[in-house]
């Protein structure tokens, strides 16, 4: 049986586009600001961010890559990239054999403390200072709503 298409309105178009333009510019120039300023790619700091939101600084690595939406193979890549830098180390885990933690160390402490100050005032002058209040209320109404809805099924 053939399943019936539900195309997008011009209204449903429009937003939908919208949102997309504005993820993917918003989202490249905050990382090339980044890059240039910090010089921290916006993979390494969703990471960083990551890790310090966590009072000791250290996740378990699978989760690590769920918070971020990354296939495993992207974050053992990238996290070994990190090390060799010196912003991250691999724990193994007692608990489980095969699992590993991922920490942040003093050096990438560091570099988010540089970094962050800089992302957020670009975060204001880029986003927050063209949006309202109540916009900025519905905004964060609408993406808690659909991530909520995106956890019920992780697939």
């Amino acid at each position: 049986m053939e399943e019936t298409v539900r195309w997008l309105s011009a209204e449903e178009q429009r937003a939908w586009r919208g949102f997309i333009r504005l993820q993917e510019r918003l989202g490249g120039r905050l990382a090339r600001l980044l890059q240039a300023e910090s010089n921290m790619s916006a993979a390494d700091f969703a990471v960083l961010v990551n890790l310090t939101d966590v009072p000791d600084g250290r996740q378990r690595f699978l989760d690590l890559a769920r918070a971020v939406e990354w296939e495993k193979s992207r974050m053992s890549h990238h996290i070994a990239r990190m090390e060799k830098r010196g912003l991250v180390v691999r724990q193994e885990c007692p608990e489980d054999g095969r699992g590993a933690f991922v920490v942040i160390t003093e050096a990438g402490r560091a570099a988010i403390e540089v970094a962050a100050p800089r992302h957020v005032a670009a975060v204001r002058a880029l986003f927050l200072d063209h949006v309202t209040p109540a916009e900025l209320r519905t905004l964060a109404r609408i993406a808690e709503r659909v991530v909520e809805k995106l956890d019920e099924d992780p697939s």
